[in-house]
Parts: C-alpha cells; structure tokens; sequence
C-alpha cells in the first residue's frame, strides 16, 4: 500500500466545502467571508476501503476533515504489525498540527470503507497567514481550543488508567 496521492476528488464548488467545515472545530471562530476564503484552498480527495492516506513517518503538510466514510487511525506495535487506535467519521480530522509544524505523521491512516476527506494544507494556510493576517489569527484559536480540549481527553484517558496511589 502505497500513501494517497492526494489528487482532487469530483467537481465539488467551493460551496460544498463551505457547507461542510462551517461546523469543522477549527473553523469555528470564522465569519462566513472567512470560511469562503479558506474553502477556496482546499479540496475533497476520495478513498477507496483500504486505501492508505498516509503512513507513519511520513512528511506532514496537511490537515484532513473527514466527509463521509470511516478511517482507521493505527500505529506500528511491531515490525509486521499494528493496532488500530481510532476509527474516524464525519467531523473528525487527523493531522491538525501539519499546519504549523514539520514533524512526521505519528501514525498511519488508512480508510476502513470509502471516504471522502476535505484537506487543508500547510502550503495554503501559510499564505493566509501572510496575506490575512485575522483570518490566520481565527484559524490558531480554532486550532488552540481543538489542541485543548484533545489534551483534557487524553488527560482523563490517562486518569482514569491510573493505578490508584497508596
């Protein structure tokens, strides 16, 4: 299995992306001018069951927001193996901190059945940064309150694994 391509899916308009990241958390701190801006640098890409988004390692440039479909999350246990971690549907998006930072991808994506994913990359973010400041601006917040209530998830995850002390 090889890592997806990345090559548009369909001929969906800017309108069809504006209507599904309007409720995505890291736009959430957009006005409607703002989500058109930012729709009109994405694009949808479609996945056949099986088909791999990327893989562990892998260089990181972009953020992905799952349409429709599931996608199995899943990370090396093994030189021959690995364990599902997360299964993703609508709404969800993998890889948020591609649009800031080059760290390779922690884990592997793989679609579980066929997916339609919208995607965002570093490439597009970065010029809205420079050439739209308060647009920019929106989109940190939106990824800082995203980072944030990941981080107390994984916090009680991690609470309640705990042995208990004493």
């Amino acid at each position: 299995m090889h890592p997806h391509p990345l090559t548009p899916g369909g001929s969906d308009t800017s309108e069809d992306l504006v209507d599904f990241i309007i409720n995505l958390p890291l736009f959430e701190y957009l006005e409607k001018d703002e989500l058109i801006d930012v729709a009109a640098r994405m694009d949808f890409i479609d996945l056949a069951p099986g088909e791999v988004l990327f893989n562990e390692w892998d260089k990181a440039d972009f953020v992905c927001f799952v349409e429709s479909g599931e996608l199995d999350v899943t990370k090396k246990t093994g030189p021959n193996s690995s364990d599902v971690m997360a299964t993703l549907r609508r709404g969800r998006s993998i890889g948020e901190m591609s649009i800031i930072n080059n760290f390779p991808r922690s884990s592997t994506v793989i679609a579980r059945s066929k997916a339609r994913l919208a995607v965002f990359r570093r490439m597009a973010f970065e010029d809205i940064l420079s050439n739209q400041v308060n647009l920019g601006v929106n989109i940190l917040k939106g990824l800082a309150n995203l980072l944030s209530i990941n981080l107390k998830k994984t916090s009680s995850r991690l609470a309640d694994n705990m042995l208990p002390m004493g």
